[in-house]
């Protein structure tokens, strides 16, 4: 897959994966699909497609183009509709090694309680240790490069492991996604 992604060099388009924080969710921060896929266009992106109502796009792109893009699609967003969103993106061989490591799946966690926090920049491992694994028994974490991996055995919904404790102690900006969600944008990403 690495060769396919490469091929045609610097200035070839790639598939990229944008995850945004906090849009149309609870009534807040409300942005239609269409209107977040014209900010991608008119950001130079190619192949834009949206995954759900919560701020999943999928697209392709120059590597030159991708670097600066989460602060131009954030303020983009944020002259179109008048609120910040924090954009946290990865490749599509980013997806590839994220589904292939996730430690819970592989030591036979319910698919249906696993999640991934995708971290906007890789905490250092000073950092990482201000994490507090006892915080939300009994779910538990793993951080790996970018991106933490949560199992939830009771459910998500009263996890003390959320979004701002990770940008709290880790410095950075994390937005979580389910697996399944994880696992089709995974199949997006890489053309299926």
């Amino acid at each position: 897959m690495q060769d396919r992604y490469q091929a045609g060099g610097a200035s070839a388009s790639r598939p990229y994966v944008a995850l945004l924080r906090g849009i149309n969710v609870g009534g807040h921060n409300k942005l239609p699909m269409r209107d977040l896929t014209a900010v991608f266009v008119a950001a130079g992106c190619e192949d834009v497609r949206t995954y759900i109502q919560s701020g999943n796009v999928v697209f392709r792109a120059p590597a030159a183009l991708a670097d600066g893009l989460p602060a131009r699609i954030g303020a983009a967003i944020a002259d179109s509709h008048g609120f910040q969103i924090p954009v946290v993106m990865r490749t599509a061989l980013d997806f590839d090694r994220i589904v292939r490591g996730n430690p819970f799946l592989a030591a036979g966690a319910d698919p249906a309680k696993l999640h991934v926090g995708f971290l906007a920049s890789a905490p250092d491992s000073t950092q990482i240790e201000r994490l507090d694994p006892d915080r939300s028994p009994p779910d538990v974490f793993e951080v790996r490069d970018r991106e933490v991996y949560l199992h939830f055995p009771a459910g998500v919904a009263r996890s003390k492991l959320d979004n701002a404790y990770f940008d709290r102690t880790l410095n950075t900006v994390c937005t979580i996604r389910n697996w399944r969600t994880v696992c089709r944008l995974h199949e997006m990403a890489s053309g299926a």
